[in-house]
């Protein structure tokens, strides 16, 4: 059994960690209830101009002429995979490198594949295996819908000018603080062919069919990225808060243990000592 003295800095040590651990799930959980209430308010939205774009598609005479619902022979294929830049969130990053891998080796064995990577933990783990185009670790630091569009700016001209005949997103789709969904979205190209339109409506358009459609594809596009990353940021926040509860809770279940240990030990010494003194009394009589 350790010494006394080795139990308190253990003691010392647990206790210390699950202050740390509790701090960061109280941070987390502040910044989850902000990304909660932001992605919860895009998806109406991201959903109806998804569904608008779609019965104008389905719709429309013109269908699939525009660039970015052009269906190519797939030989090169962009996956960009949403992780965040810092660890310490259960399973969150390895999800989703898993995940491309998994995706990569059972869809596009055969292809030439790329990465695009949003957060520094894909990076650092794909980066050894496939070739990132890009990477950009700094925009859940300045995160905002600008920044965004300049990455989808990125990838719409890529596509257009037939450097990628396919982009795959991969990230956590957010459904509540506990639970993460791994998501893999289709982005380009654009595809409602088999799709039914949901509702029939009666639109005069202002200005023309075409140029409507034309100018709410990018848009279309720069939204569903947006959306992932807001996807991403919660279900990360969500993460590392039920990791950090976790971990606290199994720091307490260590202290408390540790604190009986040494309760028994420091009792067990104590009588040893009685003993001690009652044998060396018992011997001066004799």
């Amino acid at each position: 059994m350790a010494n006394l003295k080795e139990i308190r800095n253990r003691i010392a040590s647990v206790s210390s960690q699950m202050r740390i651990t509790s701090a960061m799930k109280m941070v987390s959980a502040a910044k989850l209830k902000k990304a909660q209430e932001s992605i919860l308010a895009m998806r109406p939205y991201s959903e109806k101009l998804n569904q608008i774009i779609k019965n104008l598609t389905i719709s429309s005479e013109m269908d699939n002429t525009h660039p970015l619902c052009d269906i190519r022979k797939i030989k090169r294929v962009l996956i960009i995979a949403i992780t965040s830049n810092r660890g310490l969130c259960g399973s969150f990053n390895s999800n989703v490198i898993k995940g491309v891998i998994k995706n990569i080796e059972a869809e596009y064995s055969n292809k030439e594949v790329e990465i695009l990577t949003l957060g520094k933990k894909g990076n650092d783990i794909l980066g050894k295996k496939y070739k990132i185009v890009l990477n950009d670790n700094k925009i859940f630091d300045d995160f905002t819908y600008e920044n965004s569009s300049k990455i989808s700016d990125f990838i719409i001209e890529k596509y257009i000018s037939q450097v990628y005949d396919k982009v795959i997103i991969v990230y956590n789709q957010f459904k509540n603080a506990a639970t993460q969904i791994l998501n893999f979205e289709n982005l380009l190209p654009i595809n409602f062919s088999n799709q039914e339109q949901e509702e029939s409506f009666d639109y005069i358009f202002e200005p023309s069919h075409q140029e409507i459609i034309y100018k709410l594809l990018p848009k279309s596009i720069t939204i569903k990225l947006y959306k992932a990353l807001k996807d991403s940021y919660a279900s990360e926040h969500g993460a590392r808060m039920t990791a950090m509860h976790k971990a606290t809770d199994n720091a307490t279940e260590l202290r408390d243990q540790l604190k009986l240990t040494y309760n028994q030990a420091r009792q067990a010494s104590i009588t040893n000592e009685i003993l001690e003194i009652v044998g060396g009394a018992e011997a001066l009589k004799n």
